[in-house]
């Protein structure tokens, strides 16, 4: 698990960012202490075999290296207190698929979650998310966070291969 973090933790590093929203290094403390916060998805990079990466590479928004360009698709992942709530795609080989295709992805609400934060020197967060509730399969989440509020997230589970997207965080707006 140590060498998977490693090689996540460099990856997130070695793919050149665009230029997105971002926040600064106070509000990114504010909204990841606070856990109000989402996470905007720019990219995916699918963590698959050779056969679907060169399937991938031929699709619309491919970039080199089998990264998907989600910008402006409104993919993300919404952090409060008492919920995880996803909407993001998925690229990859999937171990089980939902008989319903509009279930594809990793779409889900999960109100039992266990979440870890731990913060290195540099000020940079892991944040650690392991859903328990949700009803087709649950998830583990490892958010890597810049202190500008870039950040990647990786998307395990058992029924799917692991992927890898980019993208940035933003304040969640307080309800009325």
């Amino acid at each position: 698990m140590k060498h998977l973090n490693l090689i996540l933790s460099l990856a997130f590093f070695s793919i050149g960012f665009q230029s997105f929203a971002q926040t600064d290094k106070q509000t990114t403390i504010k909204i990841v202490t606070d856990k109000n916060y989402a996470f905007v998805a720019n990219t995916a990079t699918p963590m698959a075999n050779n056969d679907i990466n060169r399937i991938l590479s031929t699709m619309p928004g491919s970039q080199a290296g089998s990264s998907i360009n989600l910008s402006g698709s409104q993919y993300d992942v919404k952090v409060t207190k008492d919920s995880i709530i996803a909407y993001l795609p998925y690229f990859g080989r999937s171990f089980s698929a939902p008989i319903d295709p509009t279930q594809g992805g990793i779409k889900f609400t999960s109100k039992n979650f266990t979440y870890k934060e731990s913060k290195n020197k540099k000020g940079m967060y892991t944040i650690q998310i392991e859903t328990k509730d949700v009803v087709r399969e649950n998830y583990r989440f490892t958010i890597n966070i810049s202190t500008n509020g870039y950040a990647s997230l990786t998307a395990s589970s058992i029924n799917k291969q692991p992927i890898i997207f980019n993208g940035y965080l933003e304040e969640l707006k307080k309800k009325d």
